[in-house]
């Protein structure tokens, strides 16, 4: 029989409806304001199969007023359920962010990730099964990770009051083996059976959710209902170690014992669990994260420094290739360059548990590298060795450096990561040096820093047209230069044929992905740049340019809720960038989240002003610093930074246009606008960008602006 559509009014009750955000079998969610208390809800519209009878209305009355009398900051809390026309509603917290599901499509979390996850999950289920409350349908798509990295358990004790059926779900619904609403893979062998589900049966999900964040794979991967049934009846699950080498042995046990099947062998509260997670993360935190500090450079030439910058980068790439291994990022290290710090003074500073220092020495067609590894707790190196080879030998010596730091800390690579770690980027040494050059000057972000950049790349390719990076390197000058500076279709058509080729290359090159996918967002191919970003993320969690761009193209395309997430995420991959903190705060200042940016503003100035100490010339740290600081309410220093920006590049259209921003935030119209017409002049041509950015807000109604937004007569070019 087909469903009876239901036609959604604009308003229920006093819940005005604003966007659809989702849809199960239960029926659609939409965000809606609440006009009584002024705040963002969620609404979800129960479907006519969701509600059969009376009775089932009335349990679900009951059970929203349990529901409500539970408060805890890792539970979506539900406000109100009331009818209205004869539609049913049910009224709770609206939680920004993306659901687990949608953050594991980039593969497995790295251990301290999901000792994260999996403690907030036990700490809400703690408190829901104290209130007598058991979620009966936890999955992945019920746990909503927020932008500030926070788990909320969505949809509590819905599953056992509804009469749904799962449309997400990739195998079956309960309805189809026991008669018991909920998701099959995540289903306890005892919901299976037809018994009454406890606080048990709710950990059993929690380690079918632990082995997925683990390993990404379920523990049984039978997709057919009835072998998937027979499987979790009777079937033990692979070990998680048999898919994910260097995992602990306490996480490994915690997850297995969750997934016993009788339940009097699993933890029997949450509590029990909780206790274990804390033991875990408390051993985690000690273990394995490592800060490699720019070698120094004995040959005390200034021209070799882009040569000792890349080995180390380079090096520092190498050994993020170890999942579990917390390798800090370049930005991380970049205040120790060239200054006399000790490892356990880097050690401390940066909470890490090991450094690796070392210096090179090149020498015609030789090299000398000594690298030692550095316990900071106590000082003692745990390895150190001096290589001194042939020039062509530098691949060669990252990866023995790579495979010598995993067995001093004792960590089993997977067949992986050691294939990771061996493929060599280019069999030149020319086209290699060539490329570090290129990249020295592409960190630079400028103009002439970009052309330079790019023609590196190219000279790279002549030497060595197989070079994946250096195509990837061309490509993301092109676009970047686009962006920026020139917006001509040319560049994108460079950037497109580059990026495919890079691909074509090293189809597993993480950067390639990332290059493509910034290629297409701004071709507005969106659909194309959400799988090369995800690609990208799953190949190199630790890669930045991902998760920073793929915000920047929900933010192009005014989906800031989104842009939000990933900018968070951005921030998470790379603390000491001060761009993706500012760029969350804008976007939850556009949301309306008001009270959720100033903090994430003052993150991204901190930053910035720790940028600036080592590059006080910085245009695009100080217009940054000048938005963050307008939105603090410093309006003269606000001012004072942008004019510092302005007179360091004062005819840069990207500098012109955040300038705009900030003058357009502290309602300085008209300087704001002969910012953007400037800026248009100088070649920037993102006038989607513009249209979305809240940071304009203020200038929507001015003619000047309006004007500005239509697209230029002759807007096809070469």
């Amino acid at each position: 029989m087909s469903a009876v559509t239901v036609v959604v009014p604009a308003v229920l009750g006093h819940y005005r409806l604003e966007e659809k955000i989702g849809a199960g079998g239960m029926g659609e969610v939409f965000r809606a304001r609440d006009e009584h208390l002024d705040r963002q809800v969620a609404v979800k519209i129960l479907s006519a199969q969701s509600l059969p009878d009376e009775s089932t209305r009335d349990r679900l009355r009951h059970e929203a007023l349990t529901l409500s009398r539970l408060n805890h900051p890792n539970i979506a809390a539900v406000y109100d359920f009331d009818t209205h026309d004869g539609i049913a509603y049910l009224v709770a917290e609206y939680v920004a962010g993306v659901t687990l599901a949608e953050k594991l499509v980039s593969g497995p979390l790295a251990e301290r990730d999901l000792l994260h996850f999996g403690t907030q999950l036990a700490e809400g289920l703690l408190a829901a099964h104290a209130a007598g409350v058991v979620h009966r349908d936890l999955k992945p798509g019920n746990l909503r990770v927020t932008p500030d990295g926070r788990l909320k358990i969505l949809d509590f004790g819905l599953a056992q009051t509804l009469v749904a059926v799962d449309p997400d779900s990739p195998t079956a619904s309960s309805s189809d083996a026991a008669g018991v609403a909920g998701t099959l893979q995540f289903m306890a062998p005892e919901q299976l059976r037809g018994e009454a589900a406890d606080a048990r049966t709710d950990i059993y999900a929690v380690g079918v959710i632990l082995y997925e964040m683990a390993t990404g794979q379920h523990p049984f991967p039978a997709r057919v209902a009835p072998a998937l049934v027979d499987a979790i009846l009777h079937q033990q699950p692979a070990g998680p170690a048999a898919l994910r080498p260097n995992l602990s042995l306490r996480l490994q046990e915690i997850i297995l014992k969750c997934l016993e099947k009788e339940a009097q062998h699993r933890y029997q509260s949450c509590a029990d669990l909780l206790a274990d997670f804390h033991r875990a993360a408390v051993h985690a935190d000690r273990e394995h994260s490592l800060a490699v500090l720019y070698f120094e450079n004995l040959g005390g030439e200034a021209g070799d420094e882009y040569f000792r910058d890349g080995i180390t980068e380079d090096i520092t790439t190498e050994l993020s290739k170890i999942r579990d291994l917390k390798v800090f990022s370049r930005s991380a290290v970049l205040a120790y360059r060239d200054r006399p710090v000790t490892p356990t003074h880097v050690g401390q500073e940066l909470r890490a548990s090991h450094v690796l220092e070392g210096s090179i020495r090149r020498g015609g067609e030789r090299v000398r590298i000594t690298a030692k590894l550095v316990e900071t707790a106590t000082g003692h190196a745990l390895w150190a060795e001096r290589y001194d080879r042939e020039l062509r030998d530098i691949f060669a010596i990252q990866d023995e450096i790579a495979h010598a730091i995993a067995r001093a800390l004792r960590l089993v690579l997977s067949e992986g990561e050691r294939r990771a770690i061996e493929k060599v980027p280019t069999a030149d040494v020319e086209a290699y040096d060539l490329y570090l050059r290129g990249r020295q000057f592409f960190h630079q972000f400028r103009r002439k820093g970009f052309d330079f950049a790019r023609q590196m790349f190219s000279r790279a390719i002549e030497r060595d047209p197989g070079y994946a990076r250096a195509y990837a390197g061309i490509a993301d000058c092109c676009a970047f230069l686009h962006f920026y500076w020139e917006s001509r279709p040319a560049l994108i058509e460079e950037a497109d044929r580059a990026s495919a080729r890079a691909l074509e290359l090293d189809p597993d090159l993480a950067e390639a992905h990332a290059s493509r996918g910034l290629t297409a967002s701004l071709k507005k191919d969106y659909e194309t740049a959400r799988r090369e970003f995800e690609t990208a993320m799953r190949l190199d969690p630790t890669l930045f340019e991902p998760y920073y761009f793929y915000a920047r193209s929900y933010y192009a395309q005014g989906d800031l809720e989104r842009a939000a997430h990933w900018f968070a995420e951005a921030s998470r991959v790379c603390p000491e960038d001060y761009q993706a903190p500012m760029l969350m705060a804008s976007a939850l200042h556009g949301l309306g989240r008001s009270e959720e940016a100033p903090a994430a503003y003052r993150r991204g100035l901190d930053a910035a002003e720790r940028h600036l100490l080592l590059y006080p010339g910085d245009s695009r740290a100080l217009y940054f610093g000048a938005n963050a600081l307008s939105q603090l309410g410093d309006r003269e220093r606000s001012l004072e930074w942008a004019a510092r920006a302005l007179a360091v590049e004062p005819d840069e259209p990207q500098v012109l246009y955040n300038v705009a921003c900030v003058y357009a935030l502290l309602n300085e119209s008209d300087r704001a606008i002969d910012c953007l017409e400037r800026c248009i002049t100088g070649g920037w041509g993102q006038r989607e960008w513009m249209e979305h950015d809240p940071d304009l807000a203020s200038l929507r109604g001015h003619p000047r602006f309006q004007a500005l937004l239509k697209p230029p007569p002759s807007a096809a070019g070469g």
